[in-house]
């Protein structure tokens, strides 16, 4: 049986991008950080019959796959308002009450992921893109598995075989059908389309300072003109800068009500939302993320959920 010490310098290497895999496949970052704790628990109590056929980092992959798996047998998937309705283009329109039994969507923190390294931007960025985690959520488990697997990690067919007990002809299949609907599904990696790490800080800025100073015409000069706003769990999303600056304007923006904390998610530019409550302080509120298409704001995907700002490494509320 390894010592502590010999366990964790063979396995710990691996446990940010176990962490992103498992957030691919579940859609959610707190699920996802049960089932890593879970998967090292399970290499721990397996370690003394590793044979080392396959490198650590596969027979790790091999775990935490199957723990998720597992997992989404008695789980539905998350998806986000636009993966089950149309949109409005009439910001006058009642709001829909949420489901309470949805479990949707959520985001996931860069510095969790690893996807603010440089080193790891291009493979990182693009695996868990928020279009990306969506459209995953739309394959069965088998297919969410092997396509991140094979497309994602780059694992060989047959290693991809190997973990999931099957044969390359399934691993194949499986491949040929998830690529199928996710092509269905309509483009899920227009980061190709972003702009230059300068510009998007120069967008987040701006963002935040016109929303929490609730300068509307400000904000309008940052959005494209098909932009799209989706507010998990509330159902009902809008599309076109009218309608989404028309809801922001009337419903949304307050003096002095917001404050924003820039972060990044989902290798997307993001902001940690506070709301003013009564006494004056500022609350937990939620997350909030950017897509960018060249120099524009094209989807802000509010995540009204305050469980998630921890998640951000802040404060769940703020001193007045």
């Amino acid at each position: 049986m390894p010592t502590d010490a010999e366990f964790a310098a063979l396995t710990e290497p691996f446990r940010r991008e176990l962490l992103a895999h498992c957030y691919r496949i579940l859609g959610s970052i707190h699920d996802a950080e049960d089932l890593v704790q879970e998967t090292y628990v399970r290499a721990w109590r397996a370690f003394g019959r590793f044979e080392g056929r396959s490198s650590v980092r596969q027979w790790l992959y091999k775990i935490a796959t199957r723990a998720c798996m597992t997992a989404l047998e008695t789980r539905s998937r998350r998806p986000l308002p636009s993966g089950l309705g149309a949109p409005s283009d009439d910001h006058h329109v009642t709001l829909a009450l949420g489901e309470p039994s949805v479990a949707w969507l959520q985001p996931a923190p860069d510095t969790l992921l690893g996807t603010g390294d440089p080193a790891a931007i291009v493979a990182g960025r693009t695996g868990v893109r928020l279009a990306f985690i969506a459209a995953l959520q739309l394959l069965p488990a088998r297919q969410r598995a092997v396509l991140t697997l094979r497309d994602v990690l780059a694992f060989r067919t047959a290693e991809v075989a190997a973990m999931l007990d099957t044969t390359t002809t399934a691993v194949d299949s499986a491949l040929r059908r998830a690529r199928s609907r996710l092509a269905e599904a309509g483009p899920v990696e227009d980061d190709l389309a972003e702009p230059d790490e300068e510009t998007r800080r120069a967008l987040l800025d701006g963002y935040v300072d016109a929303f929490t100073r609730a300068d509307a015409g400000a904000l309008v000069t940052l959005l494209r003109a098909d932009i799209e706003l989706e507010m998990p769990p509330i159902p009902t999303w809008f599309t076109g800068r009218q309608a989404v600056a028309g809801f922001l304007t009337e419903q949304v923006l307050g003096r002095d009500l917001w404050r924003m904390e820039p972060t990044r998610a989902n290798g997307q530019p993001a902001a940690v939302v506070y709301q003013r409550v009564d006494d004056g302080r500022y609350e937990a509120y939620g997350i909030q993320v950017l897509t960018l298409i060249g120099a524009r704001i094209s989807r802000i995907t509010t995540f009204i959920d305050p469980s998630l700002v921890p998640t951000f490494g802040l404060a769940p509320a703020l001193a007045t």
